[in-house]
């Protein structure tokens, strides 16, 4: 059974910094795609950030601010979060797909596997 355990959110003024940790259990992953969705309230989940062999993908909000790295090793996904705004405020989400992804990174139909969730809160 696959599984995905966040970790790492947390409260935080804006400017400031977090680093988010997924890891990834129950199988292979090495060619998968792992990366980060975010809900915030009242609106609807959006891509954050992808990586897989060969690409790595973030989307414009959060692009020079936000890296995402992975241990393929260890099977787990980080992101690293700079300069985070009170607009990043949200519940973020590790995300995995099933194969490698060749379809839109940013699609949620596109992952399979999907964790839990940490809150991620940014203060004006």
């Amino acid at each position: 059974q696959v599984q995905l355990v966040e970790s790492g959110g947390g409260l935080v003024q804006a400017g400031g910094s977090l680093s988010l940790s997924c890891a990834a259990s129950g199988r292979t992953f090495s060619r998968s795609a792992m990366g980060w969705f975010r809900q915030a309230p009242g609106k609807e989940r959006e891509f954050v950030a992808a990586t897989q062999r060969g690409g790595t993908y973030y989307a414009d909000s959060v692009k020079g601010r936000f890296t995402i790295s992975r241990d393929n090793a260890q099977n787990t996904v980080n992101l690293q979060m700079n300069s985070l705004k009170p607009e990043d405020t949200a519940v973020y989400y590790c995300v995995v797909t099933r194969e490698r992804l060749w379809g839109d990174p940013s699609s949620v139909n596109e992952y399979a596997y999907w964790g839990q969730g940490t809150q991620v809160t940014v203060s004006s």
